[in-house]
């Protein structure tokens, strides 16, 4: 039975955390060979499960000493099938990894959780393409059937909710929204940004929070950005007006770069910690609701513990 799937603590004033550049962090500073990007194909071997408890726990360390609240993530953002097909999972696989990879973070909880540091378990789905390119769109109604099964299969566990990240343009952000409505999970929404603020898509922010918000009744919980840069996105907050409150999450890039410029880099840029904690800071005056914290792209628990310093 789900802990806080009808209660979540985030949705309060409190501070919580969430974990870093995951792919980022495996390819970079653990020299693994990351095919995809699809750090769920780490559960197929004991070794790979060690890599990634070992990662998730170094967060909950930061939680802990923080004495916040932390959302984990799964594994999963490209455990979809058109990602899986390509590392050769078939749907039968790909349901029992999305499984597995919430088992994963029950062993976490249950060994770290305190009452102090409540650990919400979300459920992560990415896009069907690439992540900074809406190529291929979908309609709303495609995007729902095409996401509905890894949904389905997240609700059929403990997960407390699902989180959809690196949406580039609305339908698909809404499809899924929809699929998790009907499956009865929170859903948190991520859209990503480019250096303009805008979706990749060419939509403004407040456009694709303000459709998705209509097309859905307001289902999701709340939203989120990630994968940009502060600097990116912050001068088109003040043009949210109220829909600045149903923004709570702030995933952020490491490192200034545009999406092509990180996309054709072969290093990587881990920015300031400390600058990047201060620019944070100054997003919360803009965002109201801005209490769920973490990374994306280049970031580690570092730069998370410097989020937290700064902001709690």
């Amino acid at each position: 039975m789900s802990k806080y799937r009808y209660r979540l603590p985030q949705l309060n004033s409190r501070l919580f955390l969430t974990d870093g550049g995951l792919e980022t962090t495996l390819v970079f500073h653990e020299g693994i060979d990351l095919p995809c990007f699809a750090a769920f194909d780490l559960l197929k071997t004991r070794e790979g499960t060690e890599t990634l408890r070992k990662y998730f726990h170094a967060y909950v360390d930061v939680a802990r000493r923080k004495q916040v609240g932390i959302v984990l993530e799964t594994p999963t953002w490209h455990a979809n099938p058109d990602w899986g097909a390509k590392l050769g999972y078939d749907a039968r696989a790909l349901e029992d990894v999305n499984r597995t990879s919430v088992g994963l973070l029950l062993e976490v909880r249950a060994a770290l959780e305190t009452s102090r540091t409540p650990i919400v378990i979300s459920g992560n789905l990415g896009p069907r393409g690439d992540g900074y390119k809406p190529e291929s769109r979908m309609t709303v109604e495609q995007a729902a059937e095409y996401h509905a099964p890894q949904i389905q299969t997240f609700a059929a566990t403990d997960a407390d909710m699902v989180a959809a990240f690196t949406m580039n343009y609305v339908e698909e952000a809404a499809g899924i929204t929809l699929a998790a409505r009907a499956a009865r999970m929170p859903i948190a929404l991520s859209f990503t940004l480019e250096t303009d603020g805008r979706l990749p898509s060419g939509d403004t922010l407040a456009m694709a929070i303000s459709r998705v918000e209509t097309l859905s009744d307001g289902y999701p919980v709340y939203y989120m950005i990630n994968c940009a840069h502060p600097t990116h996105f912050e001068h088109v907050l003040s043009g949210l007006g109220p829909l600045a409150s149903r923004v709570r999450g702030l995933r952020a890039n490491a490192s200034r770069r545009s999406h092509a410029e990180l996309d054709a880099s072969t290093s990587l840029d881990i920015g300031n910690p400390q600058e990047l904690g201060q620019e944070y800071l100054q997003l919360r005056k803009l965002l109201p609701a801005l209490t769920v914290l973490g990374g994306c792209c280049g970031t580690d628990h570092r730069h998370v513990e410097a989020i937290a310093y700064a902001c709690a």
